[in-house]
């Protein structure tokens, strides 16, 4: 008989403690928002007090404490077990519950990821995916470079793939402008409509304007093309623009690389961060206290101790993340961005000790300065390819060459995609005609026939 039955079950399941979650929060948070956060501590904990900076302080314990163990078990578990736990969901609601600036494309939709179903291997592939989208919303890697750093088939994340371009906004983890409206259309419920017919096939013709060129080859009447291409010109072409923070914001570094000498040294901005410590007047009153009294300042004591720490390890992490990227991007300090090496999240994390999450959350909207200028930390984590020489070079290497020769063209004559791959093979860098193209896309530089000045 059909009908409703009670079922009791045991599971294991991996929960966050309130206080990782908050140490996750911190190691997270960018400056300006570090700075919140110690101010709503501040606020809520009497325990807590402000060291002023011409007062003498004793700083706190340097002994073992459990918020290290509880971080690497956190952790080890993350990279073995399953992740998309309810816990998961509560600690990322926290998280946006308790924002103090709007969320970025990245946390959006790793938002609606861990509110999906997912297996362990398609969670891992999605964060992958996400971690490789433009400001634009575009994904900057290809499927093959995901599988690599993934251990997967680029089948497995062609499939993931489809699951995240399904997520708000539409058009989100597209590859290039046409399947951005495709994904718009389809979400609209239009992907069998004229708009879609015309992005498909006849998206150069659009953007030339030839309409009485498109509705002769689908022999429809000009004003059912003039009406869809109103409709195409109302879609977003960068659907992660709305995500993107204010350009004219002054922006903090966190980690400021100088040279000196023959070497370069890494320190951190901690002029941002006031100085924390427990109030003595909290301990003292411990003495002559009630019981209950007792064991609520006990509990701030311990609360304000952790949050120290959590401060104390995120500087540590994300120092020790600034000195990797000096070392391996040396070249990059001293000659600029064309001299860019590959390097991934996996290789910094492997060097200092830590796991690729943890890297992830370090580098996320924290910013470092270089001797050739302020770039977000994330900016160093990118794929590559090896050149004739054998030497190893970045995409954003390959981007910066594409820019240059584009630079240098004759506007009478430009360069079609075709004569940039020879162009750049030339250079040693062996490059697909298509990759050229998605640079050539990312970087906002027309088709040579629009680039043409008559």
């Amino acid at each position: 008989m059909l009908g409703m039955q009670q079922v009791a079950k045991m599971a294991l399941q991996q929960s966050l403690s309130p206080q990782m979650q908050q140490s996750l929060h911190v190691l997270q948070a960018p400056l300006a928002e570090l700075r919140q956060l110690v101010d709503t501590e501040l606020r809520g904990n009497p325990a807590l007090e402000e060291l002023v900076p011409e007062r003498a302080a004793e700083p706190f314990s340097e002994q073992a404490s459990p918020m290290e163990e509880q971080w690497n078990e956190y952790y080890t578990q993350r990279s073995s077990g399953e992740i998309w736990t309810r816990e998961a969901l509560e600690k990322r609601q926290h998280f946006f519950d308790s924002q103090v600036r709007p969320p970025t494309l990245s946390e959006h939709l790793l938002e609606q990821l861990l509110t999906a179903s997912w297996s362990r291997e398609e969670g891992l592939i999605a964060v992958e995916i996400i971690g490789n989208l433009d400001e634009g919303g575009y994904l900057r890697s290809t499927l093959d470079e995901i599988a690599v750093e993934v251990d997967c088939l680029p089948d497995e994340v062609e499939l993931v793939l489809a699951k995240v371009q399904e997520f708000y906004p539409p058009g989100v983890a597209a590859r290039n402008l046409a399947e951005c409206l495709l994904l718009q259309l389809k979400s609209q419920g239009r992907q069998y409509s004229t708009e879609t017919r015309i992005v498909r096939h006849y998206l150069d013709e659009l953007g030339r304007k030839k309409l009485n060129e498109i509705a002769k080859a689908l022999d429809l009447d000009p004003k059912e093309i003039q009406h869809a291409a109103e409709l195409i010109s109302r879609l977003d072409p960068m659907p992660g623009r709305a995500y993107t923070t204010d350009t004219n914001q002054v922006v903090t570094p966190e980690v400021i690389v100088e040279y000196d000498g023959d070497d370069y040294i890494v320190s951190l901005n901690t002029d941002e961060i006031p100085r924390l410590r427990i109030s003595d007047s909290c301990k003292d009153m411990l003495a002559g206290s009630s019981k209950e009294v007792r064991e609520y300042l006990r509990d701030k004591i311990r609360g304000g101790n952790f949050f120290i720490k959590s401060i104390q390890q995120r500087q540590q992490t994300i120092l020790n993340i600034g000195r990797e990227i000096a070392v391996r991007q040396r070249e990059f300090m001293e000659r600029g961005s064309s001299h860019l090496k590959p390097m991934t999240m996996s290789q910094v994390a492997d060097a200092v000790g830590v796991h690729e999450t943890t890297v992830s959350r370090a580098a996320a909207g924290k910013f470092i300065s270089t001797p050739q200028g302020v770039f977000e930390m994330k900016y160093f984590f990118t794929h590559g390819y090896t050149n004739s020489d054998g030497e190893s070079v970045s995409n954003e290497s390959v981007r910066q060459a594409i820019a240059q020769i584009v630079r240098e063209e004759n506007n009478r004559n430009p360069y079609s995609d075709q004569d940039i791959v020879k162009l750049l093979l030339d250079r040693g860098l062996g490059v697909a005609r298509r990759t050229v193209a998605k640079y050539r896309e990312q970087l906002g530089i027309l088709p040579s026939h629009l680039r043409k000045a008559f």
